[in-house]
């Protein structure tokens, strides 16, 4: 019942504190917002990432919390995101990639046009103890990967 934080809960642990973030999407409509904002991390028990966001896109205020954590019976990195401009939750899945610097998650959502679902992956790279970044893609109709979303976390 109370599990101890493995290596994968420490590489986690990377994440932890107060950050800037600058979040560049390419809509289908073709326009390309830009959001800014603050973002929070804090652990829980050892075993799980809390990262608390707020932003605002075209003056449009938002906030989102994700959660990350390792799931040893799974062997994989678990967790879900929610969004308050989001009606669904996502649920994420995934395995750091073979230099341990970057955290592929994978997750299933609405396609931006309404007319089903889709397989997305959102993919977290650490790249010093100060920066991390954050791309998103989709999985299109011909199963290419379509990036439409990079962030860059600074820390505060």
């Amino acid at each position: 019942m109370y599990a101890k934080p493995q290596s994968q809960h420490q590489w986690l642990d990377q994440l932890l504190g107060e950050w800037d973030f600058e979040h560049r999407c390419k809509l289908p409509d073709g326009s390309e917002p830009v959001t800014t904002g603050q973002m929070r991390c804090r652990s829980l028990g050892g075993l799980w990432l809390i990262a608390e966001s707020d932003g605002k896109t075209e003056d449009q205020p938002w906030s989102a919390i994700m959660t990350l954590g390792f799931d040893p019976a799974k062997d994989a990195f678990v967790g879900t995101f929610v969004a308050s401009m989001m009606a669904n939750i996502w649920h994420y899945h995934g395995k750091l990639d073979a230099d341990g610097k970057r955290l592929p998650l994978d997750s299933e959502g609405p396609k931006f046009d309404g007319s089903g679902t889709c397989r997305y992956r959102d993919t977290i790279e650490v790249v010093d103890a100060d920066q991390w970044l954050m791309s998103s893609e989709l999985l299109d109709e011909n199963d290419q990967w379509q990036r439409f979303m990079t962030a860059r976390h600074t820390r505060r």
